[in-house]
């Protein structure tokens, strides 16, 4: 993209979940996602549903955006222990890539017999293998990126979405109306309707999604400032 912003300087790049930072070409927009905010509340469903009072993540490779899944996931799991005055424990485990199904499975599958009753994945097709696992130990599953729930229509709990949709349509309509967005980092999360869960989730206690809708817009209104590394979980918890 910054080669081919600085062969066609008249043309106006849109990138997504990527971005250069200060070095942002004048006319390339990165676009980037609070996807920390989206975990958080699939962490407090997991720590409200959670029987065994243990969870599990799957990470494809630590880096900055999967860090935003497993630290938001954390402090959600965290403050729904805190509501339901209880310990629940997280398990964590990354798989060194983003492809290797297979083990995806054996991490999953060993998370499960260790007592863990829920796991959330940010893994690529590593969490194709995290889905087959829950399937095969009949237990529950979070979905990442798109609602997953078709892979595994009784053990998909929800999904942390992320509406690339929405923002690509934000982006585009602004610059319709003539605003320039060239050389800007641009970020979006629930406030923008840009991350999220599904609003239809069977496998879930209607309950328990509408105490997520409440902690939604704590996140919304700012009450809840939600981690996304190691320092800003520390600081939360």
């Amino acid at each position: 993209i910054r080669d081919a912003a600085s062969m066609n300087p008249d043309q106006l790049y849109g990138l997504v979940d990527h971005s250069f930072g200060d070095e942002t070409p004048d006319n390339v927009v990165c676009l980037t996602f609070r996807s920390q905010e989206a975990s958080f509340l699939v962490g407090y469903v997991a720590g409200l549903t959670t029987e065994t009072n243990q969870v599990g993540f799957v990470g494809g490779m630590s880096n900055v955006v999967i860090d935003q899944f497993e630290y938001g996931y954390r402090a959600g799991v965290a403050y729904a222990a805190k509501e339901l005055g209880k310990d629940i424990k997280v398990s964590v485990q990354y798989a060194e890539s983003f492809s290797d199904a297979a083990k995806g499975k054996a991490i999953a599958t060993k998370m499960y017999s260790d007592g863990c009753d829920i796991i959330f994945h940010a893994a690529g097709n590593v969490g194709t293998g995290v889905i087959e696992a829950a399937k095969d130990a009949n237990k529950y599953v979070i979905g990442v990126d798109r609602d997953q729930y078709d892979l595994a229509p009784n053990n998909i709990l929800t999904s942390a979405m992320k509406r690339v949709n929405e923002a690509v349509f934000l982006v585009t309509e602004k610059t319709m109306n003539g605003e320039n967005l060239g050389g800007q980092q641009l970020e979006y999360g629930l406030t923008e309707n840009s991350v999220g869960i599904p609003s239809e989730n069977p496998n879930m206690d209607p309950a328990v999604y509408e105490a997520a809708m409440n902690v939604q817009q704590e996140i919304i209104d700012g009450t809840i400032e939600v981690p996304y590394n190691a320092e800003t979980l520390e600081a939360f918890m």
